[in-house]
Order: C-alpha cells, then structure tokens, then sequence
C-alpha cells in the first residue's frame, strides 16, 4: 500500500479576499491572477478575467485561490520558493490594471516561510 503525499500549498487566500472574488466573478466571469516582478503595483497580485492576460512561458502556476489559478513570475518565484503565498485585500487604490481597482480596494500579498517539515511536503509547480 502506497502512502498518498498530502502537500502544503503554496498560496492561500483570506476570507475578505474570497468575498471580493465573489463579487468580481459575479462581474466578469472566471478569474486568474498573476504577480510579476515589476516594480511598483506590478509587484502585486493582479485579478484579470481569465481571457484578458496571457501567460508567459516561465510564468509559473503556483496553485489555485478560491477557483482561480495564481501565477507569479519566474524571477519572484525564485524569492518566494521556500514561502507560503498568502492573499488578502485591503482598501485604497493602486495604479495597477486589476479587477478589484474600481472597487476602491487592491490585493496585496503577504508571506511565511515554510518550516522544515512543510518544505518536503510543498506542493510542486507548474511552468508556463
């Protein structure tokens, strides 16, 4: 008999930004998001409807929130290869292209790192 590995995920989301999914999926459909290595906002999760941002082939698929895919760029992913993502959303407007701009709120991101028994356990991702 097999043991099943139960993997530590490698991004997680807040309530709040469960309910401001909701709202933004009721709008535009299904959603994705992707968090690049740019400077500024584009350091910072972005929500787009899933046909409006196309994928880089080494952006790097890291799981799923609250039924959408989450992205982050190859470059960042080195930095946050050895952390939780954690999701949530706050009030106050960035200067990005997300979904959740109009509503007056943004996503922002937060992390932890693993701890020795999580890290044999991460859940392995998907390139491109």
């Amino acid at each position: 008999m097999t043991d099943k590995v139960v993997y530590v995920e490698r991004v997680s989301i807040t309530p709040a930004a469960e309910k401001v999914i909701d709202r933004l999926r009721a709008q535009h459909g299904e959603l994705m998001f992707h968090q690049s290595g740019g400077c500024c906002d584009g350091s910072a999760p972005m929500c787009f409807a899933i046909d409006d941002f196309k994928i880089g082939s080494r952006d790097v698929c890291m799981g799923e929130i609250h039924g959408c895919k989450f992205y982050m760029g190859a470059d960042q992913f080195e930095y946050y290869r050895n952390c939780e993502t954690i999701v949530d959303v706050v009030e106050g407007r960035g200067a990005s292209f997300s979904l959740e701009i109009p509503l007056g709120l943004r996503f922002i991101t937060t992390s932890r790192l693993y701890n020795e028994g999580e890290l044999e356990r991460v859940r392995p991702v998907a390139v491109g």
